[in-house]
């Protein structure tokens, strides 16, 4: 395996952490809410009175953003190496993942880890685990 040293960009990565980490400070601190993706997705399928604008507002930013950049920079072209089954399949095993482990991957690592939830350390580290195994087990052993 090599780096592709043109496409490395660890002060873009850092920059982006530290943006998405003020981002889920400030919604905990000012909103009381956490900003995991599943659980405000979440809260949209079951509308509770009073609690539906904000998720709404949330969700638009997340579609919103890229379309605003796309605005003013070049929005760099998407390249997935697998098929339509493999997709859908990987997305089923998500989401019985969040809804099994209580929260997604931004839920627990980004804003489960910064209050000091065990549960989200424990989660957090089966997901990296889980992604360690899985790079080994398809690069290494199978060679793909």
């Amino acid at each position: 395996m090599t780096i592709d040293w043109n496409h490395f960009t660890p002060l873009a990565a850092l920059g982006g952490g530290v943006l998405i980490g003020i981002a889920a400070a400030m919604f905990v601190l000012l909103n009381g809410r956490i900003a995991g993706i599943s659980g405000v997705l979440g809260g949209l399928l079951r509308l509770v009175a009073g609690d539906v604008a904000w998720r709404v507002a949330f969700v638009l930013g997340l579609i919103g953003a890229p379309l605003a950049y796309a605005v003013f920079a070049a929005v760099p072209e998407p390249r997935i190496d697998a098929g339509y089954g493999a997709l859908v399949l990987a997305g089923l095993l998500v989401g019985a993942g969040t809804r099994y482990g209580a929260g997604c991957t931004s839920g627990h690592g980004v804003c489960g880890l910064s209050r000091l939830s065990p549960r989200s350390l424990v989660a957090t580290a089966a997901f990296m685990g889980a992604g360690f195994v899985t790079v080994f087990v398809i690069r290494h052993l199978l060679g793909i």
